[in-house]
């Protein structure tokens, strides 16, 4: 009687779990449904759902790294992570590790807080258990840089990949269009309206030039015709006004050709890269 009692017992217990199991098994296909067709605050529900009831922990690293997911395709990026790093502590193997912390770096670019995402790259690189995934790791560390807009550095990441590699051309192709900012201002203190002609502002750059050339000409020939006070008014209100604006503008040209370059590249990342995006 009590042998059978027993057998009873795991029986019932038996069919629990396998039941259990099986509408655990439901809602994730329930909440994939909504992740696959974009609902992602569903989603986030639905996964959440799954994770109260998920007792055995079988699903905690496949759902918090679907939340993940779905937090960061709405921009929460700070949620996003939160449940990334929830994912990491419940992988099973090195690969789920890895995976965790590539999309936690990824979701760092993407809310631009650079430093730490290089940081994280670092750290992976140190790691031998990924000795063998340095590309991906330089891959990401390349797109960091590219959206911090430091091309150059770009460009050396992504060469450690391949010296050939489409991003890595595209970064130095962008790095030496650009103009140097101090340059221009340099140049500007020498010649007025220099700067902004090196930015590629030429009638500005020709304006500013004529300007300043015909306001130091009446300034210079009213102290010699002996019209101090003109002179002076003249130098004060004309002459030094324009030259303080040729140095200004020429800091503002180049700023604003150097952030046209990097949108023409970025935007080529976005709508016509093929490869790998964030």
């Amino acid at each position: 009687m009590k042998t059978r009692l027993t057998a009873i017992f795991f029986c019932f217990l038996l069919f629990n779990i396998v039941n259990g199991q099986e509408n655990l098994q439901t809602q994730l296909n329930y909440a994939n449904g909504f992740f696959n067709s974009k609902q992602y605050y569903d989603a986030v529900t639905e996964y959440k759902r799954l994770l109260f009831f998920d007792s055995t922990k079988i699903y905690q690293y496949g759902a918090n790294f679907k939340i993940g997911e779905s937090y960061k395709a709405g921009a929460k990026f700070d949620d996003a992570i939160k449940y990334f790093s929830f994912a990491e502590l419940n992988a099973r193997n090195d690969d789920e590790i890895f995976e965790t912390k590539t999309e936690i770096i990824r979701t760092n670019i993407l809310r631009r807080t650079t430093e730490r995402a290089l940081q994280l790259c670092d750290d992976l690189e140190k790691d031998e258990r990924f000795n063998a995934k340095v590309d991906t790791i330089n891959y990401w560390r390349g797109w960091a840089f590219m959206l911090s807009d430091n091309w150059k550095s770009a460009a050396r990441s992504f060469a450690r990949i391949n010296p050939n590699h489409e991003l890595k051309l595209l970064a130095e192709r962008t790095d030496k269009a650009k103009v140097s900012v101090t340059f221009a201002k340099v140049i500007s203190y020498i010649l007025p309206g220099a700067g902004a002609i090196y930015s590629g502002n030429f009638l500005s750059g020709l304006m500013s030039l004529g300007w300043n050339t015909l306001a130091g000409y009446w300034t210079i020939n009213s102290f010699i015709e002996k019209r101090a006070f003109d002179g002076i008014v003249v130098g004060e209100l004309l002459w030094l006004r324009f030259y303080r604006g040729a140095i200004q503008n020429a800091e503002n040209f180049a700023i604003e050709k150097n952030l046209e370059i990097s949108n023409k590249s970025l935007r080529f990342l976005q709508n016509e890269y093929k490869g790998t995006k964030l």
